[in-house]
């Protein structure tokens, strides 16, 4: 399972999208200061993980979450 996640930073309430195969342990590694543009703005916080059976499944959601669109949507779901 390949897993699109969306993580917010606690210190400007940015928002990141990604994918993994692990969504947790990728979390971590931009918490511990591991991706260059996350860096920065550490802490992040993850708030929405979705599934996909492929890579490309995946890719295709990321790419719209990633969207001017997408990001509204995520805006509106960050408690």
């Amino acid at each position: 399972m390949i897993e699109v996640y969306a993580i917010v930073s606690e210190k400007n309430s940015d928002i990141y999208v990604g994918m993994a195969l692990s969504a947790l342990r990728r979390l971590k590694e931009h918490n511990s200061g591991k991706s260059k543009y996350t860096k920065g703005l550490r802490p992040w916080r993850l708030f929405k993980i979705e599934y996909f059976p492929d890579w490309s499944s995946a890719r295709v959601r990321e790419k719209y979450l990633k969207s001017g669109v997408g990001k509204e949507f995520l805006k509106s779901l960050v408690p």
